[in-house]
């Protein structure tokens, strides 16, 4: 390959959208990814993302004990494949509130408006039946209704209903508010990740390197703080240099960006201190001002044997697969998360809970589910108050983060998920899902409990909707990370374009908007 003139630190959802876009542009692009290609067939089944979770596609972040949280360690698994968290996730197409990107311009974010990332989710999207004034039809990313749709969750659309809740046909259209089908990132019964779509269409160019099983230490510097390349650990476990001539933009994540920034000397001083790092540049965010949502379940049981539980067994399995593999329609087309919506439960004018409905019992990654037939309704808050960090535990680059993730450390965020359970509380009691429901298995089936009894359900079963944010804050003061271009500040030659830019985490999942930011980093390359 010709001299490198991008190199790409990460091959998930930004990546392969930022390389996309510079490999279009004509320049030579590296783009590296730590872990394998994304060529298992329980990524491309939507419904069989729950076997990649766990394998070695992912990485589960481990954060300490929580206090709040009953001292339990909160849990974040994050992709580790080509496509990244899009190619395990469970492809909810949501972009968040206007107001969202509104605030971010309203405390510094000058051109991060709701009009001006509007322009770049649309450019981005290729929607199967959506269009103008809020939707894009001839971008990489496809987004469609999914094919399969099943009963509990139907059900619990028309539950929903029955307690007020209007519908919502398109919660990235006119307002988020109501009930509804999610929106996917699925095409043709398949998964549509970023890797899969954005990466597709370039992947074949002479301009554009991948390469996978690459662990990158850190970014080198010169003595005037230009970065020119990166030290990595290649699959055969040896040490390279890869040289830049214009710029490194990392894409690694909210939990992997600021531990590349630190172990390059870009950090809080008094950290990169202890840790015998050179200080290169004095950055006391970088790592601070974590964020994510956290969701709650209510769990219902089922009168007869109808939720996905042992769809993944037997005849059933063969038969979904023959189905899946010949037709690309049925059970394994669904994202399993078909259903939800976003209510207002504080009256303050905007939605501040999300559900996510799953049609059977659901654990947690060091969590077994319930056994038996049943629903779970998850409220996630959607606007946490809490915040949290990622500190580096010593020099050496396999060495996992010191991670505090803040869960439930701020009264707001409990007294959010209060309102949100016992509104899914009502829900599951509703006649449509009545109908279907014979008890409520947790927090109680007791119909009156106490907000005492419901805050200790939500401090003792709170988990992640895996939605890490904020480590390396955008903004145009000088405590942040990086500006509203996504320049790193104090060093030459270094973006970021991932969910660690957010300065506040966006109302609803977090994979478009991360896709979006790494449009926009590349607009601001191609105009610089």
């Amino acid at each position: 390959m010709k001299s490198i003139d991008f190199i790409v630190v990460g091959g998930g959802s930004s990546g392969c959208t930022v390389a996309h876009r510079l490999v279009k542009a004509g320049f030579q692009v590296v783009l590296l990814e730590d872990g394998p290609k994304d060529d298992s067939i329980f990524v491309k089944m939507p419904a069989t993302f729950i076997r990649v979770i766990g394998s070695k596609r992912s990485v589960i972040y481990e954060s300490e004990p929580q206090p709040d949280a009953g001292g339990r360690r909160t849990y974040v698994p994050q992709g580790r494949t080509l496509g990244g968290g899009s190619s395990i996730n469970a492809m909810i197409y949501i972009r968040g509130q206007k107001e969202d990107y509104d605030d971010w311009e309203r405390h510094g974010c000058d051109g991060w408006g709701w009009k001006n990332v509007l322009a770049s989710f649309k450019r981005s999207e290729n929607h199967m039946r959506l269009s103008e004034p809020f939707h894009g039809t001839n971008g990489p990313l496809r987004v469609s209704d999914t094919r399969f749709r099943h009963h509990l969750s139907q059900a619990f659309l028309k539950a929903a209903q029955q307690t007020g809740i209007p519908y919502n046909d398109d919660f990235n259209g006119e307002k988020q508010d109501g009930i509804g089908f999610y929106h996917t990132t699925t095409f043709d019964g398949r998964r549509g990740s970023s890797a899969a779509t954005y990466l597709k269409e370039v992947e074949s160019a002479p301009n554009l390197e991948i390469r996978t099983g690459c662990y990158v230490n850190k970014i080198i510097f010169d003595g005037n703080n230009n970065a020119t390349g990166i030290e990595l650990r290649n699959e055969s476990g040896k040490i390279e240099i890869l040289n830049v001539k214009k710029e490194i933009i990392l894409t690694a994540g909210a939990l992997s960006t600021p531990k590349i920034l630190m172990l390059s000397g870009i950090g809080p001083k008094e950290q990169l201190s202890k840790h015998s790092i050179s200080t290169l540049y004095d950055s006391p965010e970088v790592g601070e001002n974590y964020q994510d949502h956290l969701e709650v379940s209510v769990y219902g049981r089922a009168k007869q044997p109808i939720s996905l539980l042992g769809s993944d067994k037997g005849l059933k399995a063969l038969s979904y697969g023959f189905q899946w593999t010949c037709f690309k329609t049925g059970l394994l087309t669904s994202n399993v998360v078909e259903s939800g919506g976003f209510v207002d439960t504080s009256n303050c004018g905007r939605p501040d809970i999300q559900f996510h409905v799953l049609p059977t019992l659901v654990g947690d990654v060091d969590r077994e589910p319930i056994e038996g037939h049943g629903i779970s309704i998850n409220p996630c808050f959607l606007r946490p108050k809490s915040r949290g960090f990622a500190r580096l535990r010593s020099s050496d680059p396999t060495d996992s983060m010191i991670f505090e993730s803040g869960a439930l450390s701020h009264r707001d965020d409990v007294d959010t998920l209060i309102r949100g359970v016992k509104l899914a509380r009502k829900i599951i009691r509703a006649p449509a899902m009545a109908a279907l429901i014979s008890e409520e298995l947790r927090p109680s089936a007791k119909e009156d409990i106490s907000d005492d009894e419901i805050e200790a359900h939500i401090r003792s079963h709170a988990k992640t909707v895996y939605h890490p944010v904020g480590t390396c804050r955008m903004g145009s003061d000088k405590q942040a990370v990086v500006d509203t271009k996504l320049r790193v500040n104090g060093v030459k030659g270094v973006r970021i374009c991932d969910a660690s830019i957010m300065p506040t985490i966006v109302s609803g999942n977090t994979n478009a908007p991360t896709i979006m930011i790494a449009e926009r980093c590349a607009e601001f390359i191609l105009n610089d």
